[in-house]
């Protein structure tokens, strides 16, 4: 849950400081006369995500800073403030140099990874030249000037980004909510909006009878108060209330027994106040409202109690807290559905941001529906294209085969048909000592002294192409028909 996920947040930031105070220091033992219990194996600690994009990052570090006996000694005699300050980061030159070499390792790791991140954005935003360096530099996380060893600044660093970013994330988590409220309002207008009147006036009905129904609830304690932790100790405990002690409630619920209250057992304590409020059998509660109750009441109960500001409640914080006032008579509680989460410029500026956004989408389908409908206009044209061409190519390649001992010759297209008709007429009325030209063949000019001697070259040579028999300008009169008769032998 978010509370699990901010304790271990805390627990990251202080350097599992807390974990320090359970070890106790050993006592010297003659283990040659002493026979050891077989040990069980214990099962490792689940791991939680602190919500940091860093964040496995950030526990390796720890893990390896742990393993050096200098840094954990340092590490118990430091306060948080001076951890804050980078105090605490100086003494990483001390560290063995086997830790040193691994935190090498672990930062290479991590700038490759981010190196990554970035080259995907780039392909995703089409490609564009990106300066690595550049964008490395919103990662305050990691000295990007340094992408190979694990230096002071760079615990300097993450102990500083872990602090901030930590800060903001209960803030984040609010608006959060405050969005998921809007929207779950917003959507209720717009059902609204499909009803007719009389479905309209029953659903506004049934709205505000769900609404009663859930503020009506046993009167919940104020948290972190006597009343609110004396319901507790008899309720949960099983105690009685007349025998209320603070120093037992605190070791009572101190589950991890590390001598703090940690977000997590923190809001355990008021899993018996929200159960007035919300059961999840119940249409009109809400479990995301529960959550975002639980998570007011922790940080109210740290505001008052956690003097050192370390997301840690220790003993001593808990006792000086159960002296004051406001621990005996506190003020009334307010729960959510007394205080909305919005107001109603909020409200305004969220329908203001939805309308933009719809119609921001809008505009990209009509212009990808545009683009799709003059792509097809085009995949039209070129199939009209296509055939147009592939009918062209179906006329020409319609061949009549003439077989002529054994050969078969291509039909004569119809103009080079009419062309053949007009000569062969012409052949036919040719005058006395003509010979007639065999079929297929031009005829052989009446008056070869007349025509350029470059006409008859070109003649030559395109009856050559076509295979047929070359006109013989240099033989002399009477011996054409020799030549012809030569040509259709065999």
């Amino acid at each position: 849950m978010w509370g699990s996920r901010a304790f271990l947040a805390g627990w990251l930031l202080l350097l599992l400081v807390q974990l320090l105070c359970l070890e106790a220091v050993p006592i010297s033992i003659d283990k040659t006369k002493v026979k050891e219990p077989e040990k069980k194996p214990e099962e490792p600690p689940a791991s939680v995500d602190t919500g940091l994009h860093y964040d496995r990052y950030l526990r390796e570090v720890i893990d390896f800073l742990e393993k050096d006996q200098h840094f954990r000694e340092k590490l118990h005699n430091t306060d948080m403030e001076d951890i804050k300050q980078g105090k605490l980061a100086k003494e990483l030159d001390f560290v063995s140099h086997h830790v040193r070499t691994k935190l090498d390792e672990l930062k290479r790791q991590e700038v490759n990874r981010l190196r990554t991140l970035i080259k995907a954005k780039q392909d995703l935003e089409g490609g564009n030249a990106v300066d690595h360096q550049a964008l490395l530099k919103q990662f305050e996380y990691l000295n990007h000037m340094n992408p190979h060893t694990f230096e002071v600044e760079d615990l300097d660093r993450l102990i500083r980004s872990a602090t901030k970013d930590l800060e903001n994330y209960d803030k984040e988590r609010h608006e959060e909510f405050k969005r998921y409220e809007m929207m779950k309002e917003h959507d209720r207008q717009e059902h609204l909006k499909t009803l007719d009147d009389d479905e309209r006036k029953k659903e506004e009905e049934h709205y505000e009878e769900m609404k009663k129904k859930h503020a009506d609830h046993p009167k919940v304690n104020h948290p972190g108060s006597q009343n609110q932790l004396k319901e507790v100790w008899e309720e949960a405990d099983g105690l009685d209330p007349e025998d209320f002690d603070p120093k037992t409630f605190f070791n009572l619920h101190d589950t991890n027994g590390d001598g703090f209250f940690d977000e997590q057992e923190l809001e355990a304590l008021f899993t018996k106040e929200l159960e007035k409020i919300y059961d999840p059998t119940n249409e009109e509660d809400d479990m995301v409202e529960m959550e975002e109750e639980r998570l007011r009441m922790r940080e109210h109960v740290m505001n008052e109690v956690d003097s050192n500001k370390d997301r840690l409640v220790s003993l001593d914080e808990f006792l000086v807290a159960t002296k004051k006032k406001e621990f005996l008579e506190p003020d009334s509680w307010e729960t959510l559905e007394q205080n909305q989460a919005y107001t109603d410029d909020e409200m305004r500026e969220f329908e203001e941001h939805l309308a933009q956004q719809e119609q921001d989408l809008n505009q990209k389908a009509f212009d990808l529906q545009k683009q799709r409908d003059e792509l097809e206009r085009q995949q039209e044209q070129l199939n009209a294209q296509k055939m147009e061409l592939q009918q062209v190519r179906n006329k020409y390649k319609i061949v009549l085969f003439v077989t002529i001992e054994g050969n078969a010759v291509p039909e004569i297209p119809a103009v080079d048909s009419q062309l053949h008709e007009a000569q062969q007429q012409g052949h036919d009325s040719a005058p006395q000592g003509h010979h007639p030209v065999p079929e297929g063949h031009d005829p052989a000019p009446q008056a070869p002294q007349d025509i350029p001697q470059e006409h008859h070259g070109q003649e030559n040579q395109n009856q050559a192409q076509q295979g047929l028999p070359q006109t013989h300008d240099n033989i002399p009169p009477g011996h054409q028909e020799v030549v012809q008769s030569q040509n259709q032998l065999p």
